[in-house]
C-alpha cells in the first residue's frame, strides 16, 4: 500500500562525483524527514549495502560506475524489499525517459533546486511516480480500455503500491494467477515491469482529464 511517512525515510545515496555526494549527504543528513543510511561511489557498493540494510529510497547517478544506473535498476527489480530509485542526473531530453523505461520511480535534474530532489524523494517514498509530464505520456502506446475488467482492477490496485501477495488477497486469486494477469497486462500496455505499468496508469488518467500535474 502507499506509505504515509510518519518516521524519517531511510535513504541511500550513490554518486561517483565526491563533491556532489558530499553535498547531498550533508543536505539529507540535516533534513529531519530523512535518515541517511549510507553513501557509495559505485553501483556495486550501493547494491551490496541495500541487500543487507533496509533502504526505502535510493538516489543514484545514471552514469554510476561500474554497472551504471540502468543495470543497477535491472538487478534490483526482482529483489524483495528493494528500494525505490530516484535518478539524479543531467537535465537532458532523453534521460528521464530512459530512467523511467529502465524502471526508476523518479527523476530529479541536477540543474534544479535541491528542494526539487527532496520533494521528489518524499513523493516517491509515498508511492508516487515523479517524472516530467511529456516523458510519461511518451510511454502510453495502447489504450487501457483494451484491458479486461480483472486486468483493470489489478492495474488500479497496482497503482496503490500493492505487492503480489496483497493483490492476491485483494482480488481473491492465487499469487500465480496474479503473476499470470500481470504478464498479460504488461504485454497489452507494452511495458516491461510494474513501475512502467503504474506510470502508464497515471499518464492515462492525466490525458483523460483526471489531473494536470506531472507529479501524482
Amino acid at each position: 500500500m502507499i506509505k504515509q511517512n510518519l518516521e524519517p525515510i531511510n535513504i541511500m545515496l550513490a554518486d561517483n562525483n565526491p563533491l556532489i555526494l558530499s553535498g547531498m549527504s550533508d543536505i539529507f543528513d540535516r533534513d529531519p524527514r530523512f535518515s541517511l543510511v549510507a553513501t557509495s561511489a559505485t553501483a556495486e557498493g550501493f547494491l551490496g549495502m541495500v541487500m543487507r540494510v533496509p533502504v526505502e529510497i535510493g538516489v543514484i547517478d545514471w552514469q554510476l560506475p561500474v554497472l551504471g544506473g540502468a543495470k543497477l535498476i535491472e538487478v534490483l527489480r526482482d529483489q524483495e524489499n528493494a528500494p525505490r530509485l530516484v535518478i539524479y542526473g543531467d537535465d537532458t531530453p532523453d534521460l528521464p525517459r530512459l530512467a523511467m523505461t529502465a524502471g526508476a520511480a523518479g527523476f530529479a535534474p541536477r540543474s534544479g533546486d535541491i528542494e526539487v530532489l527532496l520533494s521528489t524523494c518524499i513523493q516517491v517514498a509515498a508511492g508516487k511516480m515523479v517524472f516530467p509530464f511529456l516523458d510519461i505520456r511518451d510511454l502510453q502506446n495502447d489504450p487501457i480500455q483494451q484491458l479486461s475488467r480483472r486486468e483493470r482492477m489489478i492495474l488500479e490496485a497496482l497503482s496503490k503500491g500493492m505487492t503480489n501477495r496483497e493483490l492476491s488477497t485483494e482480488c481473491g486469486i492465487s499469487i500465480n494467477t496474479v503473476k499470470f494477469h500481470l504478464s498479460n497486462l504488461f504485454d497489452k500496455l507494452s511495458v516491461r515491469n510494474r513501475t512502467q505499468a503504474i506510470a502508464f496508469y497515471y499518464s492515462s488518467r492525466l490525458s483523460n482529464g483526471a489531473g494536470g500535474s506531472s507529479k501524482f
